[in-house]
């Protein structure tokens, strides 16, 4: 049993360690922060208007736009990364077939870029 408990010790440690580093960082950031808040740090952003608004206002698309065109590249981007840590163990065929994803990948940023969608005036 002694032995079995040494084989989690390092784990232990680091969870220790994590959660230590944890809550030095969030008490650093509580004491150390500024807070003078302008209007403008406080305001609306993240949709492009005012929650509390009358619901039939107009509002920006292009703001859902560019927000829908980062997700659907971020996440096509995430395959490259198991594809790219077992690169040396990969057939041809698997090759191939990221060469053909990326090409569909670069097509469709170029017809985004030249429709203008990633323009902000």
């Amino acid at each position: 049993m002694d032995a079995l408990l040494r084989e989690y010790l390092p784990i232990v440690i680091l969870l220790v360690i994590t959660v230590g580093l944890g809550l030095v960082l969030i008490l650093a950031a509580a004491v150390i922060a500024i807070r003078n808040p302008d209007p403008e740090k406080v305001s609306a952003y993240e949709c492009g208007f005012n929650a509390f608004d009358d619901a039939r206002m107009k509002f920006d698309v292009r703001f859902y736009l560019v927000s829908i065109l980062f997700i659907i590249f971020d996440l096509e981007v995430a395959f490259l990364f198991p594809w790219a840590v077992a690169f040396s163990e990969i057939s041809m065929t698997a090759f191939w077939s990221m060469m053909v994803f990326l090409g569909v990948l670069t097509v469709g940023f170029a017809y985004e870029w030249k429709k203008g969608a990633l323009e902000w005036e």
